[in-house]
């Protein structure tokens, strides 16, 4: 090599266009496969990488405590992005196979499964074309380190590892709950999720293992090898507390988190924010919307949709939006006297020592001690609540006037009755426009 020679430049437009069109993130997946499955043939191979074109398909495990709700949160998941969901026992019922069969041969002498053999059977069925295709979550697996270090030597790496998260006390209250059905496996709970249907209802059986001595057991094995999970998954696992509603730990986007994340992330517009956010003060609506176009144009959200929640909250912003071309389809009013914010937001108390949330009517605090310690959020004091009902109060009508076609939505009842109901509207076609035909 000519040592004299220039060195090769790059100019700056190509630069542009590759992080434009995602070659960085491209040739960095393609990589990472090709280190991990060493395939014979690397160009053959990249070829039909590339064909699949399947980089964007969610790869995702689901990881939490007994009773934390993993089942009905894997299932909200795959609905929104339409992946698979896979469990150990759908990988053992759906398809016959080998290796499928040998680990039945295990389960039928009462014998764990090895985990080697586990990491085979997942990636036996991550191979299929649903999978490739759709993409995936894996609920409650890996439950160890060893099982996780398997499935990473067989090539199974996740993009995102959710762990849900829930005070030992509030998981061994709902654990006496838990229902199965005899016929199909599938899960229900007496105060969750109860099935509608009564012959359902009357095969309902309580697990195997819902006892508090052995829920006590499971609880302590999942705190013993927790740690080491969340070490072998540092760059990418994500806590969820879910000792909350459902529909409250299924992530949606906010305007107001989308703000903190740009104040988070010390972005120029965040640095701009951040006085308004620190003095607890209206951030100016340019600037929101600056934010909210910034998220709204990528490509996530133009092929996946968005939710706004909080926003507009009065027509000027509204008018904002479309002008800026961000038209809703849908539009929920969630209705709800005042007395019920007062008693939902009013009563709601934190422990600054332990920061667990308690409730004046609906989770009181368990000692004397922490209730003399609890704070109120200064957002809810009564004060502060009356000032935003009437600011809501007073623009409602204008934001229902300015969007056609809109739906109240009964907020005063269980929030999974809710969350159904904003789901039957999300998922019914919307009308077809009627054609106006002049003579």
């Amino acid at each position: 090599m000519d040592a004299t020679a220039r060195p090769l430049r790059i100019p700056p437009e190509m630069g542009v266009y590759a992080e434009k069109q995602k070659v960085f993130e491209l040739i960095q997946k393609m990589l990472e496969r090709l280190l991990i499955d060493r395939p014979e043939d690397p160009i053959e191979y990249l070829i039909d990488h590339l064909k699949n074109n399947n980089d964007e398909v969610p790869r995702i495990i689901l990881l939490g405590p007994l009773v934390s709700g993993k089942r009905t949160l894997a299932k909200m998941l795959c609905k929104q992005l339409n992946c698979m969901h896979l469990t150990l026992e759908n990988l053992l019922s759906n398809d016959s196979s080998l290796l499928v069969d040998e680990a039945h041969r295990y389960k039928n002498k009462d014998q764990e499964i090895p985990s080697a053999l586990w990491a085979k059977v997942i990636q036996e069925r991550l191979s299929k074309v649903e999978c490739i295709k759709k993409g995936w979550v894996i609920e409650a697996y890996p439950k160890t380190r060893h099982q996780a270090l398997m499935l990473q030597m067989t090539g199974i790496i996740p993009e995102h590892v959710v762990i849900l998260d829930a005070p030992d006390s509030v998981l061994l209250e709902r654990n006496p709950g838990k229902r199965i059905d005899p016929t199909n496996g599938e899960r229900y709970h007496t105060a969750f999720h109860w099935p509608t249907d009564p012959e359902v209802q009357q095969r309902l059986v309580v697990p195997e293992g819902a006892t508090e001595e052995e829920a006590g057991k499971r609880l302590l094995d999942y705190h013993r090898n927790l740690p080491e999970i969340l070490n072998t998954y540092s760059k990418i696992f994500k806590m969820i507390n879910v000792d909350q509603p459902c529909i409250d730990a299924f992530a949606q986007v906010g305007c107001g988190q989308k703000l903190k994340e740009a104040v988070a992330d010390k972005t120029k517009l965040g640095e701009l924010i951040r006085p308004y956010i620190e003095n607890e003060q209206q951030v100016p609506d340019s600037i929101v919307i600056k934010i909210l176009t910034e998220h709204l144009s990528k490509l996530d959200s133009s092929t996946r949709g968005w939710v706004l929640h909080g926003f507009p909250r009065d027509v000027e912003q509204a008018n904002m939006l479309n002008n800026l071309g961000f038209v809703p389809n849908r539009v929920f009013f969630l209705d709800i006297p005042d007395d019920i914010v007062f008693e939902r937001l009013g009563l709601r108390m934190t422990d600054p020592v332990t920061g667990e949330r308690y409730h004046g009517m609906y989770k009181p605090a368990s000692s004397l001690k922490v209730q003399l310690r609890l704070k109120q959020n200064p957002k809810h004091s009564e004060k502060k609540l009356q000032l935003l009902l009437d600011i809501y109060h007073a623009n409602v009508q204008d934001l229902e006037n300015f969007y056609e076609g809109f739906i109240h939505i009964n907020a005063d009842q269980d929030p999974h009755t809710v969350f159904e109901l904003i789901e039957s509207y999300t998922i019914k076609p919307l009308p077809k426009p009627v054609l106006q035909t002049s003579y």
